[in-house]
């Protein structure tokens, strides 16, 4: 009676040196801050829409004599069509160049996770979980 094993049956017991766990501290604060830069770049999108949107209902108005209140810190002040136009798509280019800036650093930090992943991975195995909890 042979038994055949598939695979380690046993957690193997593999020593964690300060190097490994610094990885895995640089592993979790990258991914901390990943994720916080994510939610900042749909803060970004969303205030982007908002925007986009005042900017096509400001197009839509055809009475060009209205001056239209526009917010500036905890201040509205009045400004013609025109100027207020053109204070929209300065604020609305600000704002993609932040989010362009955002998603590069996201994408700073996604290679290295992925450097990261493949040291820790290859030293611990199916010991350790790198995978992001998707809830």
């Amino acid at each position: 009676m042979a038994a055949t094993m598939k695979g380690p049956v046993a957690v193997e017991d593999v020593n964690v040196t300060f190097e490994d766990q610094q990885k895995i501290n640089k592993f979790a604060r990258n991914t901390s801050r990943m994720t916080e830069l994510k939610n900042e770049i749909e803060a970004k999108k969303k205030l982007l829409q908002n925007l986009q949107d005042a900017s096509d209902d400001l197009m839509m108005s055809d009475d060009d004599s209205l001056l239209i209140p526009y917010q500036i810190g905890d201040v509205f002040i009045s400004h013609t069509q025109e100027e207020t136009q053109e204070m929209l798509e300065a604020a609305k280019e600000t704002l993609e160049q932040e989010v362009k800036g955002l998603e590069e650093r996201v994408s700073a930090i996604q290679q290295v996770l992925g450097d990261l992943k493949v040291q820790l991975y290859a030293k611990f195995g199916n010991n350790i979980n790198l995978e992001a909890d998707e809830s």
